[in-house]
């Protein structure tokens, strides 16, 4: 009797922490990923652009959605991965982005995904794994809004910009530091 090959089943992660072109990049690396968009999501303003959401009157925090296939990561690994590639301490900062749409959020697509996030930030805070309270909101996930075209593959196109340099590349040497290289050969990343 032959086996009957079934294609897997993705999940969904929104999260925000500071600039999308960062969690981007890093999560672009992570095997078990098979997709990260960079848009905007949680706030009130009807598909924004990029030029709105820098404004931050409208509400929306810049995220990356992440398409996973948790057969090969799971949900709680990318949390503890976001985690580490970001400041969950500092209320709509990161580093020298300033405003609520660099704030720390994690948009649940799922009732397990709530209890997940909400039992990590109280097991971290617990341990004091951080200086100061953690101060990541977990909200449902409203309608997520992609970002432009020329917002996607952003560290990938433009590595050499000064940003990217002082801003995006330690996001990725940390990531690779506390957990080595995750792309499996061949694999998108």
């Amino acid at each position: 009797m032959s086996e009957k090959k079934t294609d897997p089943v993705f999940e969904t992660a929104i999260l925000g922490g500071g600039c999308f072109w960062c969690l981007e990049a890093v999560f672009d690396l992570v095997d078990g990923v098979e997709e990260v968009v960079p848009g905007y999501c949680g706030g009130h303003v009807e598909d924004p652009s990029y030029r709105q959401v820098c404004t931050g009157g409208t509400g929306h925090a810049e995220v990356v959605k992440v398409v996973f296939d948790p057969a090969k990561v799971g949900y709680r690994e990318l949390l503890e991965i976001f985690f580490t590639i970001h400041d969950p301490t500092t209320v709509d900062r990161q580093g020298n982005d300033v405003g609520p749409q660099y704030r720390s959020v994690i948009f649940v697509t799922r009732d397990a995904q709530l209890h997940t996030a909400l039992g990590l930030i109280e097991e971290m805070g617990e341990q004091r794994v951080f200086p100061s309270a953690i101060v990541t909101r977990v909200e449902r996930a409203p309608t997520f809004w992609p970002a432009e075209a020329e917002h996607h593959d952003y560290y990938v196109n433009n590595s050499d910009q000064p940003y990217c340099q002082y801003v995006v590349a330690p996001k990725i040497a940390k990531f690779r530091g506390r957990f080595g290289v995750r792309r499996m050969p061949g694999s998108r990343g």
